[in-house]
């Protein structure tokens, strides 16, 4: 029988053990302002530990990356004083390849925001000052309740103009609480109580309940007056969280892996010029009209190698417009193939038109590792050539040298030939491996 004053001793030591790992814990991942180092060891403990971490997945060789960290020194000191501090953390990607392929960090920084554990991804600034106003939102009410016309001035003011903004006049915020918490990474959602006539005459409502969707980075506006079912109200949610028209690059790109519509991508010579401005006008009207579909376009100069994508080349006549899966097919409209210069609305309207009927052409996008191999082509091609050539002189000078040979057959010849073009292709896949 173990005596009693033994086993009190024991559970005292379980207890103490406890209690100064639990200790050595909170001082490993204290919120003192500094920026948090993990590595493998430790990442998982560190997100459990912290209802809200902003992580930094860094390589030390990385220009954008250097530039970044003293931005983010700046912001966790102002981020740690929150009421619901976030803590900044940097994980070394390019040493702790798990946690890289863990959480799909393909470039450099890739920057994502912990809520309960949970990741997203982060799109927004990289300045000290923007960055903590950005994160402010995901510590900040699911749906903000607004009492007054100062209140929704602020409320705004707050919000800044990198995600969209809803507001839910004459709205109880139990309709919009489920919705709002779903797509919180994506938007700010609030309803506002009371409000002046003047209010609803700067926002362009005439009757409430209304919901108003802001995109203040786009100055775009819409209005929403029901149904109120979840259904109706989440679609129109959805459909909003993009502006009208969206400018395509690296980050906006991003944007729409969630978004299951078709994309009706306007590719132009340069998104910068007069007429391209121009047709992004008459864009936005159509988008407007066709919200079941989301509207995109593309400068050549600016992206060029998006476009080629597309079958888009200099010799090509732009603008040229196309309906995206957003993975790997597309669709041409058969006699829709550019966008003319006169009467551009109307164009559009047929092309849409012709989609819609079926009157179309599937592609697929050409892939960098399908153009990278229609390259190669031409350099194997040389190659096959230059080796026939050796093969026959090597022939040749052999004939020279030894005459009483001539009726030999040269079955190695044609071996070597064969090895060679299968040496390319088994170059050519050595060449994908990652």
């Amino acid at each position: 029988m173990v005596p009693l004053r033994s086993i009190s001793i024991f559970t005292f030591g379980f207890l103490l053990l406890f209690l100064c790992s639990s200790l050595a814990e909170q001082q490993q991942f204290a919120v003192d302002g500094k920026v948090l180092e993990l590595d493998e060891s430790n990442f998982e403990a560190a997100i459990s530990t912290f209802d809200y971490m902003f992580v930094d997945f860094y390589a030390p060789w990385c220009g954008h990356c250097k530039r970044l960290s003293p931005e983010l020194d700046k912001a966790s000191v102002n981020l740690a004083v929150l009421k619901q501090p976030v803590v900044i953390a940097k994980v070394d990607a390019d040493k702790y390849s798990r946690l890289a392929s863990k959480y799909e960090i393909d470039g450099f920084p890739t920057l994502k925001i912990f809520m309960h554990g949970v990741p997203t991804d982060y799109y927004g600034p990289r300045k000290a000052d923007l960055l903590v106003r950005f994160l402010k939102k995901f510590v900040a009410p699911d749906v903000s309740v607004l009492n007054s016309d100062s209140a929704i001035s602020e409320f705004i003011e707050e919000a800044g103009k990198n995600f969209p903004i809803f507001i839910g006049f004459g709205l109880n915020e139990s309709v919009i609480s489920h919705l709002a918490v779903k797509y919180k990474k994506s938007a700010w959602f609030s309803v506002a109580k009371d409000f002046s006539d003047k209010t609803m005459e700067f926002y362009d409502f005439d009757k409430v309940p209304a919901l108003v969707a802001l995109h203040l980075t786009y100055n775009e506006q819409s209005i929403f007056y029901g149904p109120f079912e979840e259904k109706f109200l989440e679609d129109y949610i959805k459909q909003s969280l993009l502006p009208l028209v969206l400018s395509i690059n690296q980050d906006t790109l991003k944007s729409l892996k969630d978004d299951k519509r078709k994309i009706v991508l306007t590719i132009v010579e340069d998104e910068d010029d007069e007429r391209s401005k121009g047709l992004v006008k008459l864009l936005k009207a159509a988008a407007s009209a066709n919200r079941d579909l989301v509207f995109a376009f593309v400068g050549f100069k600016q992206w060029q190698d998006f476009a080629e994508s597309f079958e888009v080349s200099k010799k090509i006549k732009l603008p040229k417009m196309i309906v995206w899966d957003g993975d790997v097919e597309y669709f041409s409209v058969i006699g829709s193939d550019s966008v003319e210069d006169e009467d551009q609305g109307s164009q559009i309207t047929r092309f849409l038109k012709g989609y819609r009927e079926g009157s179309v052409i599937q592609k697929h996008i050409i892939s960098d590792d399908y153009k990278a191999f229609r390259n190669s082509m031409f350099l194997i091609g040389a190659l096959i050539l230059v080796l026939v050539v050796i093969l026959v002189s090597m022939m040749m000078q052999s004939v020279k040298e030894e005459p009483s040979r001539e009726q030999v057959d040269h079955p190695g010849s044609s071996t070597s030939l064969s090895e060679a073009r299968v040496a390319l292709r088994s170059g050519d896949k050595e060449d994908k491996i990652d």
